[in-house]
């Protein structure tokens, strides 16, 4: 099977934009960490993490706090800047996940937190493998707005209309097909969660600005984009306090050898 590849100026649009990403991006709900636990069926307390993808180190340091001892990955410079910055006692290695520079057999979790839709899944999937003990888990997740709320759903079909030349890659509505189709006999199992956070508008937007298909725009075509959400945002929530509802979808693989399936 062959899947999407990423495209470079979109994955590359997050340097622009890292120190808006480390301010304004979401963080992850504890149930989330909650049903990795149940799932691999072991605490993450002592577990050795490969946190690829890593970004600002949102999902790392969380990881982290649940007593993991968490490496992270991060290809962008000032994506690993902003990371550095706000968690320096993190292990950072600038690499990316198609070609992990790791002795293999060495991790119990290899996590993709809003990233594996970057890698190229012929190359990354079995890299994971590789750095994976027997029995480990390769865990993807990603934050998706839950377009089952009418506001949410009418904010990106307008997003949508306005970028599209957008590619839409490899993400958390085929990962698991995508991985399933390797033909590496593999088993994914899929999750997903629901969860709120409430922020000012500003944030909301700032957020916005943040995804690679605004992100890659010259300003001169983000801002009118952003103006037209303010306006629609505002007319929801008049107080200036915006309710953002997420879908986290969540996708564990078990990599061969000993161990339950990750179920």
């Amino acid at each position: 099977m062959t899947s999407p590849l990423p495209n470079a100026d979109h994955a590359r649009s997050f340097d622009a934009v890292a120190t808006e990403y480390a301010a304004n991006r979401p963080s992850y709900p504890p149930e989330l960490f909650e049903l990795i636990e149940a799932r691999v069926a072991h605490p993450l307390a002592g577990t050795e993490v490969l946190d690829v993808g890593a970004g600002t180190g949102i999902a790392s340091q969380l990881l982290n706090q649940h007593g993991a001892r968490v490496t992270a990955v991060e290809p962008s410079e000032p994506m690993a800047t902003q990371l550095n910055v706000a968690h320096p006692g993190l292990p950072l290695v600038r690499a990316d996940g198609n070609a992990l520079p790791f002795t293999s057999g060495h991790f119990d979790l290899v996590t993709y937190a809003q990233s594996w839709h970057w890698t190229e899944p012929e190359r990354s999937v079995p890299e994971a493998l590789r750095v994976l003990r027997p029995g480990g888990t390769l865990a993807l997740w990603w934050n998706v707005p839950d377009h089952d709320v009418e506001w949410i759903r009418g904010q990106w079909d307008r997003i949508a209309a306005a970028t599209p030349e957008h590619t839409r890659f490899a993400t958390s509505d085929n990962a698991a097909s995508i991985i399933a189709g390797l033909g590496l006999g593999l088993a994914p199992v899929e999750d997903e969660l629901r969860w709120t956070r409430s922020v000012p508008l500003d944030t909301h937007l700032d957020h916005l600005a943040t995804h690679s298909a605004l992100a890659v725009l010259p300003p001169e075509q983000s801002a009118p984009i952003i103006d037209t959400e303010r306006e629609a945002v505002q007319a929801e929530f008049p107080e200036g306090i915006v309710e953002e509802r997420y879908v986290v979808r969540l996708v564990l693989v078990r990599a061969p050898g000993d161990g339950a399936a990750a179920a």
